[in-house]
């Protein structure tokens, strides 16, 4: 199963006039990172970084001059995201709303959200006390984001992954590492997303006992003197 922890960095608020000049992802393979990431600065055209948002992401004007428009990216991020991968992102719906508003002015169709998951609404849920933001959560969950000085897409979407991961049962939530990589060496193969169930091996040979004899009989004593009421003995009867 393959899903993106992305973030977007903006000139703004509002996605009718706003433009995305920062885009991050993280590809997952069974919720375990591969390696493969997505980081693209966009330049914004005619619109302006408004000094709100640069504040928070610190990213200049002069900075996105001689960046790419998002109509000659456009194909590497949809081709890095496929058409089978979760888009995943904290507030989702601030995120897919420029996504989306980006693909409507290039005359693409819009990411349905059964393809979307928000990581926002996951941590409301499973933490309905909050607080539910990243940061909040990166505390909660013991990760270090000491060095998220200013936002950033692809320091987010790093953070996030390990925050989604800790969300959805920790790094146990994925006991099948050792298939992960050979399943998505082969992604044709129809069995690649099954839930992978570990063998119980059996001993050899039984551990010998940990138990004296002398502990054994002390025990017995015991049960003797607490009588027939005493809890050991319905125990005993049972086995």
């Amino acid at each position: 199963m393959r899903e993106i922890i992305f973030d977007t960095e903006t000139t703004g608020l509002d996605n009718r006039m706003d433009r995305i000049i920062e885009i991050g992802g993280i590809e997952l393979f069974n919720h375990f990172p591969t390696g493969r990431t997505l980081h693209l600065f966009v330049n914004p055209g005619d619109q302006k970084v408004h000094p709100d948002a640069l504040a928070v992401h610190g990213i200049t004007d002069e900075f996105l001059k001689d960046k790419p428009p998002f109509a000659d990216v456009v194909e590497e991020i949809l081709e890095f995201f496929g058409d089978d991968g979760k888009w995943i992102a904290h507030n989702a719906t601030f995120d897919m709303g420029f996504v989306n508003a980006e693909l409507a002015r290039l005359g693409q169709p819009p990411i349905l959200p059964d393809r979307v998951i928000d990581t926002l609404s996951l941590a409301r849920r499973k933490h309905p006390m909050g607080p539910n933001s990243l940061d909040a959560l990166c505390r909660r969950y013991g990760i270090d984001n000491s060095h998220r000085t200013k936002h950033g897409a692809l320091l987010d979407s790093e953070l996030l992954a390990e925050v989604y991961i800790e969300m959805i049962g920790g790094r146990q939530a994925a006991l099948g590492l050792g298939v992960a990589g050979s399943a998505s060496q082969n992604k044709d193969n129809a069995e690649a997303d099954e839930v992978v169930v570990a063998a119980i091996m059996e001993r050899p040979r039984p551990l010998a006992p940990r138990l004296s004899e002398a502990e054994a009989e002390a025990h017995e004593a015991l049960i003797a003197k607490l009588g027939q009421k005493a809890v050991w003995s319905k125990y005993e009867q049972l086995n």
